[in-house]
């Protein structure tokens, strides 16, 4: 069954989000605002592979996590979750995914980042989401041979919407994204001002989106106009600034919420996890919507 989650560990609510007006009040920016870690890929490590559920799990046991996970189609329209087009790199498996058949993709390992092959099978985007319910919030990197009406429809049927956040690239992607399903939510890349302002000419409004900034910090004037708005910024510290906070100390993650990220994605969720926690408990940050 595509939707049979009794495999995976469970993990405690962490997220008290019933309705959508309570997830657009979550994701609009306030002063204290709650800062979050966003588990890149779900933020696989020894053991672990990426996009997995147990790694999902062993992330949100130690903080309220964002995980960001790839969602690719197989060769008879299941969704699945799985970065890569070929399934070499991270799997048993070889060749495209879009050539395989869901039965195929379920005689396969994943394999974790060393490469060695681990016990957990490729899930299914629909076993994600309801495994996912009040203990993680999606964000959701679609890859282009999916079509955005199957996602919603999954979105829909496991009642995900106040749990998934849909990764757009660009302008025309998120007003796709708003004409088919207005109610959800949008991560949209907002480099700079007029990005913003292509997006208002869409008429994607302000309390769908939250802004994905980049991988390297930008000029402190567009996180101030983002949050004038009313818009938490995504920063990408996967890569150079996951290397920087390796180097210099992880309280860097920290620095880069104090000039204004409010959420970081970034390939080390525990290290900036860690760092997050000391800022947020010195600064006594709370959420009704956290546990």
């Amino acid at each position: 069954m595509q939707g049979n989650t009794d495999q995976y560990p469970k993990v405690s609510n962490r997220f008290n989000i019933q309705t959508m007006d309570e997830f657009y009040d979550f994701l609009t920016f306030r002063e204290g605002a709650y800062p979050l870690v966003s588990a890149h890929r779900g933020g696989a490590f020894p053991g672990y592979p990426e996009n997995c559920i147990a790694t999902f799990a062993e992330v949100a046991k130690e903080m309220p996590a964002i995980i960001e996970c790839d969602v690719r189609m197989s060769k008879d329209s299941v969704l699945v979750l799985m970065h890569d087009e070929t399934l070499n790199r991270t799997s048993t498996g070889k060749g495209k995914v879009i050539n395989k058949t869901y039965a195929e993709l379920q005689e396969l390992k994943l394999k974790d980042p060393s490469g060695k092959v681990t016990r957990y099978g490729i899930p299914t985007l629909e076993q994600a989401l309801l495994w996912g319910k009040n203990a993680v919030i999606y964000t959701l990197d679609v890859k282009r041979e999916v079509p955005y009406e199957l996602l919603v429809d999954i979105i829909r049927k496991t009642q995900s919407e106040t749990s998934s956040i849909i990764i757009t690239y660009t302008a025309n992607q998120a007003a796709a994204v708003n004409r088919l399903a207005p109610d959800l939510m949008i991560s949209a890349s907002i480099k700079s001002m007029d990005d913003l302002t292509r997006l208002y000419g869409l008429d994607i409004p302000d309390t769908r989106l939250v802004a994905f900034v980049g991988t390297a910090e930008p000029d402190t004037s567009l996180y101030n106009n983002l949050r004038r708005h009313g818009i938490r910024s995504i920063l990408g510290t996967i890569g150079n600034l996951d290397k920087s906070a390796k180097k210099a100390g992880y309280q860097r993650y920290a620095e880069f919420v104090d000039r204004g990220a409010d959420i970081l994605s970034t390939d080390h969720p525990m290290e900036a996890a860690k760092a997050l926690s000391f800022y947020i408990n010195k600064r006594n940050i709370r959420s009704k919507y956290i546990q």
